[in-house]
């Protein structure tokens, strides 16, 4: 078992405060403003270990890096903006989304990604 050491529990504030997916760049710029001496090589090292103890899970969206969420959450999908690159979280599920499989297909899953600006951007 890691350490809990005021960067770790610098991150885990950063994760539970923000609230949507997040890169190790803006694990960084947010933990730094809790211990500002946060370095990047401690935030990776951190949420690699977060996601190994199953604090954390993985978010892949296309065309960038990992990001990482709370893991334990409710199933959910993720808006991407293609202006600043930040995730967010859709937490509503269309019903009608399995229908869309050929007709003889079993689904066992699903993933949706909607693209567009944040209101941020627009």
């Amino acid at each position: 078992m890691q350490r809990d050491t005021r960067q770790r529990r610098a991150i885990r504030r950063v994760f539970m405060s923000v609230g949507r997916p997040l890169a190790p760049d803006e694990v960084l710029e947010h933990g730094q403003r809790i211990v500002p001496s946060l370095g990047l090589a401690t935030v990776y090292r951190n949420v690699k270990a977060l996601a190994d103890d199953g604090w954390l899970s993985q978010v892949e969206l296309p065309g960038g890096g990992l990001r990482y969420e709370l893991a334990e959450r409710p199933h959910h999908h993720h808006f991407l903006c293609r202006s600043c690159d930040l995730a967010f979280d859709i937490h509503r599920c269309p019903d009608e989304v399995e229908e869309l499989a050929p007709e003889g297909f079993e689904v066992d899953g699903h993933e949706l990604i909607l693209f567009g600006r944040c209101a941020e951007c627009r």
